[in-house]
């Protein structure tokens, strides 16, 4: 009986034993299938997430573009986008018809110097990206405002005061075409619409009430002057190129006529009266030593070599002038007395616009027909050497021109003038 009743619960611990076995194989068994899954299931998301997505190719800011001319040639010229603007590089470089082998080798030259330009235009574009440029603030500083401090500038440089009123004009034309443009709005067409703007502008006299356009030459001042800011804007990395010179509507200076007076009115205007004495004797004494309005404002005693002659450095320009003095200019000089070396020669109204208006009423007294401004002085010194027979070298000399070409401006006059006189002759005789 006692065998009987032990063996019975060893059957029972065996069978349990045996039981729990298998479902701990059952639960291993399922968790492996289930851990398998997993893995397979990762392994087709890590697979769609691995999967390289299509790469969108940056668009390039410069992109060369041709255009095909009449003549068979293309022009090549660089199509820019920057800051959300398009702009157009006309590069003056063309690819000629490959008919031989010279025709290809010239093109391939072309287009080496026109990837050169390329190249050097999408680095000025990345430099300024990259915050290497004043470009940033180009976006908020009005043109007026840069305007304004470039004519301070001026000021402070001692540049005359006949160049600061174009500045001031060159202002004036700015605010009433568009007050509010930045320096960002400058490209070509703006540059185009401004010169539009000069051409069809009009302003009213005050004398008669009568609406006037602008002259060529004011036009073609303003636009150079513009030109010059545009440079040092371009130089001070507010922009990154001048896009003025791009422009179709850019008008030619017209030719130059140039007031001078002959010896005959010059004597007249010497004998003649004069409003203000300080301003007769200081453009006299310019009609015989050629210096600028700027220079004889400035000109102190210390610029006066022992009483005959001038070492300057000129305000326009910035060179030394070094020249003797004629008996005639000394004629015209003050008195120096008890002044210093740092005191004026002529002490006379400061303002161009006055003396102009002392000489308008000055000639016409004196019979003189002409539109006598103080500058007039100067093309009245180099007409009078060259009509004496000082060379042009010479004449180029004693006036400051930095190029022979300027004074050649001179001689063609008095070739004229010559001409002239050799058919007053030839009429006597008709």
């Amino acid at each position: 009986m006692c065998k009987v009743g032990l063996a019975i619960p060893t059957f029972f611990v065996v069978f349990y034993v045996i039981l729990g076995t298998f479902l701990l194989l059952v639960c291993y068994s399922l968790s492996k299938m289930k851990e398998n899954c997993y893995l397979c299931v990762g392994n087709k998301i890590s697979k769609r997430m691995a999967r390289p997505k299509k790469q969108l190719k940056a668009k390039e800011p410069v992109t060369i573009r041709f255009k095909k001319l009449a003549n068979g040639n293309q022009s090549v010229y660089l199509d820019i986008y920057r800051n959300g603007k398009r702009e157009y590089e006309f590069l003056k470089m063309y690819l000629i018809p490959e008919v031989d082998n010279a025709s290809k080798v010239a093109n391939e030259n072309t287009m080496t110097a026109v990837n050169a330009i390329k190249a050097q235009r999408v680095m000025d574009i990345a430099n300024n990206k990259a915050g290497l440029q004043n470009s940033n603030k180009g976006r908020s500083l009005l043109l007026v405002d840069y305007l304004k401090a470039f004519k301070e500038k001026k000021v402070k440089e001692s540049q005359s005061i006949g160049y600061s009123q174009q500045v001031q004009t060159l202002i004036n034309h700015v605010e009433s075409y568009n007050a509010k443009a930045v320096i960002d709005d400058i490209d070509r067409d703006f540059c185009t619409k401004f010169v539009e703007h000069l051409q069809t502008y009009r302003w009213q006299k005050k004398e008669d009430g009568l609406k006037r356009g602008l002259s060529g030459a004011t036009i073609c001042n303003q636009i150079t002057l513009l030109n010059a800011v545009i440079n040092r804007l371009v130089k001070e990395g507010y922009m990154w190129k001048n896009p003025l010179k791009d422009i179709d509507n850019k008008p030619k200076k017209p030719d130059s006529n140039r007031t001078y007076l002959t010896v005959e009115e010059l004597k007249s205007m010497i004998n003649g009266k004069c409003g203000n004495e300080s301003v007769k004797g200081a453009f006299l004494f310019a009609c015989f030593c050629g210096l600028r309005w700027s220079d004889v404002c400035n000109l102190k005693w210390g610029n006066v070599e022992d009483g005959n002659r001038l070492n300057i450095v000129m305000v326009k320009t910035r060179e030394r002038l070094n020249v003797p003095l004629s008996a005639e200019a000394k004629k015209w000089m003050p008195e120096k007395g008890d002044k210093t070396d740092e005191d004026f020669v002529f002490t006379f109204p400061r303002y161009l616009t006055t003396v102009n208006s002392v000489l308008k009423v000055w000639a016409k007294n004196s019979g003189v027909e002409k539109n006598v401004s103080f500058h007039v002085s100067r093309h009245t010194f180099a007409t009078l050497n060259l009509t004496a027979g000082v060379d042009l070298y010479t004449t180029s000399k004693l006036v400051g021109h930095k190029s022979i070409q300027t004074t050649q401006i001179y001689a063609k006059i008095i070739d004229a003038k010559k001409v002239e006189a050799v058919n007053k002759v030839s009429n006597l005789f008709e």
